[in-house]
């Protein structure tokens, strides 16, 4: 096991991106299903696939930080017992042998796991959080962890411990938070599959900044438990972040499975097992929603979302517009309060010295120990009446519409865009259209749209009822299917 170092912190001059097409795909360019048929018909090895990837990791990874703890040696022994297994006609599933990252949130035993904070840099644990185990019980190969932001709580990757994550496309920008880390790996080439969590949005938005699949299932799909405190309890979910809508079912698949310690697990995973569809149940009613209340957002960004609502209307669904839209408008307000106060009980429960923290989350620890009870309380009251509201909603549709995010990726070494549509907007003013599903607990997924001129990728956010996560992936992979940006890698 070995720390990489944080990315070069000098000014990176705007260039344009090209776009590198290759008529015979290296190994590192190939999904996690294409590596599963090539380790099936014998072409390739799992040891071989990954001795590829760290020649990959080697030249790349410097350039954008996204993998900060990378675990070569336990990597290659991983992959030769599933070289080992391929050979001897007993592979343990379709995962095995495909090399994944994991965020730097999640544990691995023997793997430091940081959480972004200096409060956590020697922070080692010995057993695996749950998805991890079943990760590893499924054989895949994992690779190491992925820079996230301090706590996993703000939407842009940069920590006292690592530094910043550089987007792939543009190495003057930001990959997108917290799961940026997860991203510029996945989008760089350096692994087909990543594991990331997203407690308001950090799967999804980063998998719009990249150019990504990025998916948020419902609470309870893939069970939980150990691990670090739960800032987000459960509504901060695992999510697969992946190139291919292919490769996010496998993963979902693989970790799909009830668990007695995640009591939302057992109820959705024993009430409605997940069953890929092979395609959507006839035409589905879906919603396109601009933006939430008066939201600004990009007007690029909204022309391209426009077009993806015709698209879906011409692939024969049923597609309405919302003239004015607000039932999230009381919890985005709200939003941040939950993981305040649990970054505030946690630091309080460890005796953790908030001077070890970055201003931003010692300003949020202190926000959430000023939080009343009575705050609390219309938190959950607001959840609840969401809940509700949004059952209405889903009588009249099918699946909801939005942009992933309101903005563009922004300069590295801003936090957030002050600005959007020439409206001054605060820190969560990108963020506006992920953080109601994870209120609701319900399954949403990025799925790449469009790109500015530069090459910088735009998402489009399609959300669907709570356990409809197989039809929600269904629909995305009717999207995907004359979609050419598989075939598009960031010029590195």
């Amino acid at each position: 096991m070995r720390s990489l170092p944080a990315s070069d912190r000098r000014k990176t001059r705007a260039t344009p991106v090209q776009f590198l097409m290759t008529t015979a795909p290296a190994l590192w360019t190939l999904s996690a299903t294409e590596l599963g048929d090539r380790f099936r018909s014998g072409d390739v090895t799992p040891a071989e696939a990954l001795s590829v990837i760290l020649d990959r990791i080697a030249t790349v990874n410097p350039k954008i930080n996204a993998i900060v703890t990378l675990d070569e040696a336990g990597a290659r022994a991983a992959a030769a017992e599933s070289s080992a297994r391929w050979r001897a006609g007993r592979p343990l599933g379709p995962l095995d042998g495909v090399p994944i990252t994991i965020k730097d949130n999640l544990e691995v035993a023997g793997l430091r796991c940081t959480w972004g904070s200096p409060a956590f840099a020697n922070h080692v644990p010995q057993v695996d959080e749950l998805p991890v185990a079943r990760l590893r019980a499924a054989g895949a190969v994992i690779l190491g962890k992925t820079n996230c932001s301090e706590f996993a709580m703000v939407g842009h990757t940069d920590n006292a411990v690592f530094g910043a994550t550089r987007n792939p496309w543009h190495l003057g920008m930001t990959a997108g938070g917290s799961s940026g880390g997860a991203v510029a790996a996945v989008a760089a080439g350096l692994a087909p599959l990543a594991l990331g969590t997203d407690g308001g949005g950090s799967t999804r938005r980063p998998a719009a900044h990249t150019g990504l699949v990025g998916f948020k299932p419902s609470v309870g799909r893939i069970a939980r438990a150990g691990g670090l405190p739960p800032l987000f309890l459960q509504y901060e979910v695992c999510g697969p972040i992946a190139r291919t809508v292919s490769d996010v079912v496998l993963l979902t698949r693989a970790l799909s499975a009830p668990h007695p310690h995640d009591p939302a697990s057992q109820a959705l995973n024993g009430a409605r097992p997940f069953e890929p569809l092979p395609r959507p149940p006839g035409p589905l009613r879906i919603l396109h929603i601009p933006t939430f209340g008066s939201a600004p957002v990009d007007p690029v960004i909204a022309a391209q979302i426009a077009q993806a609502a015709s698209r879906f209307a011409a692939m024969g669904h049923q597609v309405t517009q919302a003239d004015h839209w607000d039932l999230a408008d009381d919890i985005n307000e709200r939003w941040m309060m939950l993981s305040q106060c649990g970054l505030a009980g946690m630091l309080r429960s460890r005796a953790i010295d908030p001077g070890q923290l970055s201003a931003i989350a010692k300003a949020n620890a202190a926000a959430g120990a000023a939080l009343s009870g009575s705050a609390l309380f219309d938190l959950f009251e607001t959840m609840a009446s969401l809940q509700l509201r949004l059952g209405d909603c889903f009588e009249q549709h099918d699946v909801l519409l939005t942009p992933a995010a309101a903005a563009w990726p922004w300069p590295v070494d801003q936090t957030f865009p002050e600005w959007i549509a020439g409206q001054r907007v605060g820190p969560r003013g990108h963020a506006v259209f992920t953080g109601f599903a994870n209120a609701a607990g319900l399954p949403a997924i990025a799925l790449p749209c469009g790109r500015q001129e530069n090459g910088l990728p735009n998402g489009l956010q399609l959300v669907g009822r709570w356990g409809e996560d197989a039809l929600l992936l269904s629909l995305a992979a009717q999207w995907e299917r004359d979609a050419l940006w598989q075939a598009r890698w960031p010029s590195l």
